[in-house]
């Protein structure tokens, strides 16, 4: 999550001395399980009064306000966020080429394992979005040697929920090896749970999710500027009632209302609006700031969505960054380009300030800087109305960046 106001920069000194001015009260963040919930050194501190939900029926109690680390490369701010009350913490095997998950190690190294819960996660391995299939699905060798790394960069014996990640169709999620080498993770004791996570094809994927019986916890994108944002809602009511816990992502829309990225989300507003459904359980907005931090704790007290802030999400004739995967495109390109991919990782560059993850994705899709050379204009029409060559044209130019340089 970009914040709503670059203005102002708060340092983890200014965070700490701010001290929530305004909310007070005490984090209950309920029971993970094995231990209770609290600080490392057993201490009850005062914390910002937090709403909690149950995450299904793992039993996990959390505040509804977690954390997605992918862009945090700072100790610091997760340091903080555990002081704070942020009780989830999310990470994948893939994030900063493993170095996410390498300073929440370091960061978790010490405190008691029943005050944190923490996710990971790992892809099926390339997943033709066009077909809904994996093209190159990983063996079980493959998905448990890439999770026992994650297991050693986090310097864990388990983690509290594995993800098979970025799931985009029903045959995805139900793909018999992974499930079974999912399940092992699981009667091995090296997953407490274990779950699926979709941005693309959201209500197929949730719904299988249920349909398996084997899942434990969904996460998925919901937000306001989804088109299908109904369905998804309604997918994510019926997984909630079959007993899966249901985490939300993708929370702030892309971040920016328009392309130029000149004029900012209402962050504060965007994350209310996920969690205005009671069935979902907790979101995990990106943060990357003090600034960040500090906004979203003061939803983790006060979720609840005002008319002022309703209205503030409701600006007809802007396109924004966020791409809804619906795929429509695809069929328009007579090359069947990936252009959801590419606009996906238009977002991580430019919402997100994060080339390297664009550059990931482009990457992992296959795509390289001839995917739209070969036309000399596109006919493709986006139902969000992006101007797709445009985009397709600003973010190839991320393949032919050096790693090095984005990192």
């Amino acid at each position: 999550m970009s914040t709503q106001d670059k203005r102002s920069k708060l340092s983890r000194r200014q965070f700490l001395a701010a001290g929530m001015s305004g909310i007070s009260g005490t984090v209950i963040a309920g029971s993970l399980g094995r231990s209770p919930v609290g600080t490392s050194s057993g201490v009850t501190t005062r914390r910002p009064a937090a709403v909690c939900r149950t995450l299904g029926k793992t039993g996990i109690r959390l505040p509804i306000i977690s954390m997605g680390a992918v862009n945090t490369n700072n100790p610091a701010l997760i340091r903080a966020a555990l002081d704070a009350g942020i009780v989830y913490f999310d990470t994948g095997y893939y994030y900063q080429s493993g170095r996410n998950e390498e300073m929440l190690g370091e960061v978790l190294s010490g405190r008691s394992r029943g005050s944190f819960c923490i996710s990971s996660k790992v892809m099926g391995e390339h997943e033709d979005h066009v077909r809904g299939t994996f093209t190159d699905a990983a063996s079980p060798e493959s998905f448990g040697r890439k999770f026992a790394t994650s297991l050693r960069r986090l310097r864990l014996d388990y983690v509290d929920i594995f993800f098979l990640h970025n799931a985009g169709s029903r045959s995805s999620a139900l793909y018999e090896p992974l499930l079974s080498t999912m399940l092992r993770f699981k009667r091995d004791g090296k997953a407490r749970f274990i779950g699926v996570s979709t941005h693309i094809n959201e209500p197929e994927v949730i719904r299988a999710a249920v349909e398996s019986k084997v899942y434990d916890v969904v996460m998925t994108a919901y937000n306001f500027r989804q088109p299908h944002c109904e369905e998804v809602g309604k997918a994510i009511g019926e997984a909630a009632r079959a007993g899966l816990g249901v985490v939300a992502m993708k929370t702030q829309a892309g971040v920016y209302w328009d392309q130029d990225t000149k004029h900012p989300i209402n962050m504060k507003a965007a994350l209310k609006w996920a969690l205005k459904n009671p069935d979902v359980h907790t979101a995990i907005p990106g943060i990357t700031t003090f600034d960040q931090l500090a906004l979203d704790l003061s939803v983790m007290a006060e979720p609840d969505l005002t008319p002022e802030e309703l209205a503030d999400l409701e600006r007809p004739g802007l396109s924004g960054l966020y791409c809804a995967q619906c795929r429509r495109c695809v069929p328009q390109c007579p090359y069947g380009t990936d252009i959801p991919t590419l606009m996906r990782a238009y977002m991580y560059a430019r919402g997100y300030q994060d080339p390297a993850a664009a550059k990931l994705a482009l990457d992992r899709a296959g795509i390289n800087r001839t995917a739209c050379d070969r036309c000399e204009s596109c006919a493709v029409r986006c139902t969000m109305g992006f101007d797709v060559a445009a985009k397709v044209k600003d973010i190839i130019r991320v393949v032919d960046v050096p790693d090095e340089f984005l990192t």
